[in-house]
């Protein structure tokens, strides 16, 4: 009998897993779609129509391979942020720019530290590449700065990882206290700033939660996507903000073919269409403030949010917000919860269209019921 291939033994350690399990799994599994698709924190208005137009204009194209410098649209970017082009490293999405930037920096054995139930894709990648995960708690149901320096004071890590604003509780720090932990951390020690959701922040914290850092401070590397705001979450590009010798590192282990023709012309035209982002961004702000509403008529509370999801606290454990999550799902509402105590206790609910809203609404009392009957007994 032939023998498979000769796994690294990193590999042949490692469990298979996925961070997430997508609703695609699920319908399948449960042999039929969701009503309302608002767990994944996708951008449900979708991608602004220029960008559409750029798209298809492109498709005709796509038998030509993409730009493997992506110059058009770093030169745009940079352009957006005030930065050299060198400053700008383009990518698929932030997952794939976290697997670069891990592969750069984390060996096997290496320390990265990150909050205890954070983004669960940058854990992938660290495992992946045979890093060392060391996670501190959050605080307030906000990722606890001060934890992370005295992690990172105690560990001396590459890497230090935070969202902001946080996914999965949509809180946020300002620039301020940023700042001060990155001025915390050691020699050495590599500040990765997810911004995925930066757009969506209320209008008086946006462009409040950056620190005001020279870009070629090399403390720090800051990512960006056009997944969320503007809506190109099934396009797969996103970008990367650093040093020039850190973003020139990229070249070194990046797909240089791996962001795709169409990607690239519609983040391009996406970028300029300022009307259609604040026109998403307002529509997220409603909907925030819907969801709000539909956790109070309900009796629950829901956590202040600056992305376009929010938290909505079940008022019991993990396993009571679980229960609601899946009754949600056996009525056709896809959400998703966090996956640490004692954040667990709330789902996650995206932003949605005003149908997916309403289902939500109407689904939400039933769901409660039904994990409470459950709870108590009562089935």
């Amino acid at each position: 009998m032939p023998h498979g291939p000769r796994f690294t033994p990193l590999v042949a350690s490692l469990p298979a897993s996925v961070p997430f399990v997508g609703p695609e799994a699920q319908e399948r599994a449960r042999g039929r779609p969701f009503r309302a698709r608002i767990g994944a924190n996708e951008n449900a208005f979708g991608p602004s129509p220029a960008a559409i137009r750029a798209m298809a204009h492109a498709a005709r194209e796509v038998w030509k391979y993409g730009d493997p410098e992506n110059h058009d649209l770093r030169e745009a970017l940079a352009s957006r942020h005030g930065i050299a082009p060198e400053n700008v490293v383009v990518g698929e999405g932030i997952d794939g720019l976290l697997g670069y930037l891990v592969r750069l920096v984390v060996a096997e054995g290496d320390v990265v530290v990150t909050s205890r139930g954070a983004y669960p894709t940058f854990n992938y990648h660290v495992t992946g590449f045979g890093g060392r995960l060391e996670m501190v708690p959050y605080r307030d149901d906000r990722e606890d700065l001060e934890a992370l320096a005295e992690a990172a004071e105690r560990h001396r890590p590459k890497l230090v990882y935070l969202a902001n604003p946080d996914n999965p509780m949509g809180t946020w720090h300002g620039a301020e206290a940023v700042a001060r932990l990155l001025e915390a951390l050691p020699e050495g020690t590599l500040l990765v700033l997810d911004e995925a959701y930066a757009e969506f922040a209320p209008p008086a914290l946006f462009g409040a939660l950056t620190p005001a850092c020279d870009i070629e401070d090399p403390r720090l590397v800051r990512l960006r996507t056009f997944s969320k705001a503007y809506g190109m979450a099934g396009a797969r590009i996103g970008y990367a903000l650093g040093a020039r010798p850190l973003i020139a590192a990229f070249d070194k282990v990046r797909n240089h073919f791996g962001v795709n023709r169409i990607a690239q012309a519609g983040a391009l035209a996406a970028l300029a269409d300022a009307a259609w982002l604040e026109e998403v961004v307002r529509r997220v702000d409603e909907g925030r403030a819907r969801l709000a509403a539909i956790a109070r008529e309900n009796g629950l509370a829901a956590l202040p949010s600056a992305t376009n999801f929010v938290a909505i606290d079940c008022g019991g454990d993990g396993s009571f917000a679980r229960a609601v999550l899946e009754a949600l799902a056996a009525r056709d509402i896809f959400v998703r919860m966090p996956f640490a105590a004692p954040q667990d206790r709330c789902i996650r609910v995206s932003v949605g269209r005003p149908e997916d809203m309403a289902a939500f609404a109407a689904a939400l009392p039933e769901a409660l019921a039904t994990a409470r009957a459950a709870r108590d007994g009562r089935v």
